[in-house]
């Protein structure tokens, strides 16, 4: 977001359409205008009169039955002031002000699209859940690198952890143990997020000072093993000597299989080969001339059979 601020141009006339169906678009641009910065933005949204809850329940009554774009934006900009108060609140996380603002008009925006008039229910009350649910979202989303909460529980830890903590100190066994029955989570998930968020982004890549890079995770983390072109290759070489063996000694003909598996398959756990031209010949009533023969016709059958295989 740039650091112009502006008030919102709450429905664009392309959303017409879309509202007609019962939807609401509200677009990001503001009020015609830009003001200079978020001092300024404060200020003139501060000069946006509130409205009474009579004239609250018949905006959102018209909104609601007849989907009036001037009617959604009167709500919006009345409560403007409400998403600047509800913003300052979470400065600090480091984030810009002006996003954060951002952010919460457009959860307001959300809250004005759902707010039902005869629930009896005055829109900012209605409309906090909505503002807060999106600054939160932009915070897990910007704050690190690596999102820090995923869980409900973790969310809840990440935005009550600081609150909680009495000293720069680590939490204490009781400390955990009181922190986790409050909140209602386990005791290893307040141990866990606290890890996280006194852990700092750590950029991979060195920085060039001076025109010397500095030394960067970059440089110790590479694994010359585990090259992809090293581990496709050891991945294609794994599969010639399962299935692609298998499926080249499907096609010999048993006696050809038989003196390949004794030949090469069949070596002994000291590494001693297997049985030699002399016995096979023996066990097949043939010459050892004759067990050769077959074999280097059966090496042949197997060196096609693989190649066609890989």
């Amino acid at each position: 977001m740039s650091n112009a601020m502006t008030l919102p141009n709450i429905l664009s006339p392309a959303s017409a359409k879309a509202a007609s169906a019962g939807a609401l678009t509200l677009a990001s641009s503001m009020l015609p205008g830009q003001l200079g910065n978020i001092d300024a933005y404060i200020q003139a949204v501060n000069r946006i009169p509130m409205l009474s809850a009579e004239e609250e329940r018949e905006l959102a009554t018209e909104y609601q039955q007849r989907a009036s774009l001037e009617a959604a934006r009167r709500l919006v900009l009345s409560h403007l002031r409400l998403v600047v108060s509800i913003a300052r609140n979470y400065l600090g996380y480091g984030l810009p002000h002006a996003d954060l603002i951002q952010e919460g008009n457009i959860g307001l925006m959300k809250a004005v699209k759902r707010f039902d008039p005869e629930q009896n229910v005055r829109l900012v009350s209605y409309a906090i859940h909505w503002i807060k649910a999106e600054i939160h979202e932009y915070i897990l989303r910007n704050w690190r690198m690596v999102k820090v909460a995923t869980t409900k529980a973790q969310r809840k830890l990440f935005f009550n952890l600081r609150s909680h903590k009495q000293s720069l100190h680590t939490f204490t066994p009781d400390e955990i143990d009181g922190l986790a029955k409050e909140l209602n989570v386990k005791r290893e998930e307040v141990s866990e997020m606290e890890t996280r968020l006194s852990g700092g982004d750590v950029a991979l890549e060195g920085q060039v000072e001076d025109g010397e890079e500095s030394f960067a995770p970059i440089a110790y983390l590479a694994d010359s093993h585990n090259e992809p072109t090293a581990v496709l290759a050891a991945r294609q070489n794994d599969r010639l000597q399962t299935d692609g063996i298998a499926q080249a000694l499907d096609s010999l003909d048993a006696r050809s299989r038989r003196i390949i598996e004794a030949r090469w398959l069949n070596v002994a756990d000291d590494g001693s080969g297997g049985s030699t031209l002399h016995e096979l010949a023996d066990e097949f009533g043939v010459s050892a001339e004759r067990i050769r023969q077959i074999e280097a016709s059966a090496m042949k059958k197997m060196r096609a059979a693989l190649a066609e295989y890989a």
